[in-house]
């Protein structure tokens, strides 16, 4: 039998180190965003590497599903936006995956994104639709899934992700801590446009208070629409188990 894993985030958090890590577990298999093309197709929106994105995957959210649903192995990890999962969007096929939740404080989201993006909107952060797939996945399982925050993550890698993996029903490995610095295959097209620090990267680095400069105020407004949506999640977020190292 197959587990699958459906991790969902908004952007600028450290979902692409968490599908590095899960990489690095043995016998797990990752797929990089893969309704991104199909997102960009539906929306017209312009993102960098537009047309190379578009040409990488499918534009039909039907035939990335039947894509996904044919990946097979022990375990495959797959790093979902939330956005992404725009109206019309069957969920049905995520009953078939343990599902997750990867969240990020909004102002530091968008400090983030508006250094490679310099539009952004309340959609485009994916915050709301976050909160709607983990309150939709909430009233199936008859519990909250797991919810984990990026912070937390860098602060104690260890503890943290074996509590995910505790909570996702699955094994943790010491191998999931840390990985070869570089790109790999199964990164996404866009990643020379949005994987700098990350291709870098040979672990979850600790976290860095960074001087970012006050939002804009179109931006200050879209942070203040996003808390609320974002603390309704933070209040789940998972614990740290204690470290087995000494």
């Amino acid at each position: 039998m197959t587990i699958r894993i459906a991790m969902w985030s908004g952007p600028r958090n450290i979902s692409t180190a968490m599908m590095r890590s899960f990489e690095a577990s043995p016998d797990c298999q990752v797929v990089d965003e893969p309704f991104y093309a199909a997102y960009l197709a539906a929306t017209g929106l312009e993102h960098p590497m537009r047309a190379q994105v578009l040409a990488s995957q499918p534009q039909d959210w039907r035939a990335v599903v039947a894509a996904l649903d044919e990946l097979g192995g022990p375990l495959v990890y797959e790093k979902h936006m939330t956005h992404h999962m725009l109206d019309g969007v069957d969920l049905g096929w995520t009953a078939a995956r343990r599902n997750a939740f990867l969240i990020r404080d909004p102002d530091e989201v968008l400090a983030s994104y508006s250094a490679k993006r310099a539009e952004a909107t309340l959609a485009d952060i994916g915050i709301v639709r976050q909160r709607e797939l983990f309150e939709r996945e909430a009233d199936r399982l008859g519990h909250a899934p797991p919810v984990v925050r990026g912070a937390d993550v860098l602060a104690a890698p260890e503890a943290m992700v074996a509590a995910l993996c505790a909570a996702l029903g699955i094994a943790f490995d010491p191998a999931m801590l840390s990985w070869p610095p570089g790109p790999r295959a199964s990164d996404g097209v866009w990643a020379p446009a949005w994987y700098d620090a990350v291709l870098h990267s040979t672990g979850f680095e600790p976290p860095q208070r960074r001087a970012y400069p006050p939002l804009p105020a179109e931006l200050a407004r879209i942070a203040e629409a996003a808390r609320p949506h974002y603390e309704a999640l933070e209040k789940h977020r998972l614990q740290q188990l204690p470290s087995s190292r000494p």
